[in-house]
């Protein structure tokens, strides 16, 4: 099984914190998604075409910016290209200002059947913060929106560790999605990506910066919240119902195959090969139309499929697959990897059951450290 990612680079107005790839500005729409769709239509040999779709993800940037009918569009071409599934998972992201009963009617009438929806937050100052366009007032109205149009299947973003939250009006904000009814969480520690408004304001001493005390505390509510009130905590920033996990998400830390298409979308291979489209909108169009490579490709070293494994592995619930780690890079590297994990069996940031070896609640905290520090 494989996925496809269609990154749809347009927002309506920059978020301070974001460093995705994006316009502002709609001049080159109709030119980039015609791109797109020619993209798609492409001859592929970086994955076998025939194998077949099980997920499809309409990312950006924006997807819910651009009008239904393009994102129909889209849709039709990825079906008469690929062989898809019959029920596959199909979802579009979304922002709360774009959601109306309308759009919600015409997404699902398009083939969409599953949202993830960028809340981020239910405080209006902290919105204004983020530079987001909507208010705490529409989020809480598209929830409703949203169960009554029929998506069983949906997600929100929740951010938390701003210098603006408290941990008061975190779990305001977590009571509020679970009054919603909502089937899957994705919950972001604040972060400060160079290049971005925030990274510019911080610096500048018109913003505070954020608090690593705040965050490891805030991080350890959601999950003891979220826990209690039976959502599975799968993936180091993602909670489900049982049984309501993304399936296009696990799909990238399970290390299978997926193609990318659009304005910086990246594709990989299944195991030795990445590439990466070109992240300049005209740039694209231009390259698509002369019928020239848009992407850059890479070929991963053993190093980089080992670090991979140990990055994408230690962030899932299940953990390090012990088995498979021996199988693809001999006995020898994997008992050196479970003598270096020793120091965190110690510390009380791991466990394991022989199978797997996979982080506790308090070693989540540290998951980027520990991962790094069992690189090669």
């Amino acid at each position: 099984m494989t996925g496809i990612y269609i990154h749809i680079p347009f927002c309506r107005k920059a978020c301070h914190y974001c460093n995705f790839h994006f316009s502002t500005s709609l001049k080159l729409k109709d030119e980039v998604l015609t791109a797109i769709e020619k993209e798609i239509k492409q001859p592929q040999h970086f994955i076998d075409a025939s194998n077949p779709v099980s997920t499809i993800y309409f990312g950006g940037g924006t997807p819910s910016y651009i009008e239904p009918k393009y994102i129909e569009g889209l849709l039709k071409t990825i079906y008469s290209t690929f062989d898809i599934i019959p029920g596959a998972e199909i979802t579009l992201e979304a922002n709360p200002d774009d959601i109306t009963p309308a759009t919600l009617q015409a997404w699902k009438n398009s083939g969409i059947n599953r949202l993830s929806v960028g809340i981020q937050s239910f405080n209006d100052a902290e919105l204004t913060w983020m530079g987001r366009t909507h208010t705490a007032k529409h989020a809480i109205a598209c929830l409703k929106w949203i169960n009554d149009a029929g998506f069983k299947n949906f997600s929100t973003d929740l951010i938390f560790g701003s210098p603006l939250l408290s941990d008061e009006d975190l779990l305001k904000h977590l009571h509020i999605l679970l009054d919603a009814r909502v089937p899957h969480l994705s919950c972001y520690a604040l972060t400060v990506e160079a290049k971005t408004a925030l990274a510019a304001q911080i610096k500048k001493n018109t913003s505070k910066d954020v608090d690593a005390e705040t965050q490891s505390r805030q991080f350890l509510m959601v999950m003891n919240f979220l826990e209690s009130a039976g959502y599975e905590h799968y993936e180091i920033s993602n909670f489900a119902i049982p049984g309501m996990q993304s399936k296009h998400n696990s799909s990238y830390w399970e290390g299978k195959p997926y193609w990318g298409f659009g304005p910086a979308a990246h594709s990989f291979n299944g195991r030795t090969e990445r590439r990466w489209n070109i992240a300049n909108n005209a740039m694209y169009v231009k390259q698509i139309n002369n019928h020239q490579p848009v992407f850059t490709s890479e070929l991963l070293t053993p190093a980089d499929q080992w670090n991979e494994m140990i990055m994408i592995s230690l962030r899932t619930s299940t953990g390090v697959n012990l088995t498979e780690m021996g199988k693809r890079f001999g006995t020898d590297k994997l008992e050196s990897f479970k003598s270096n994990c020793t120091v965190y069996f110690n510390r009380g940031y791991m466990e394991t059951d022989n199978k797997y070896i996979r982080l506790t609640k308090e070693g989540k905290l540290f998951a980027d450290g520990i991962a790094a520090d069992l690189f090669i």
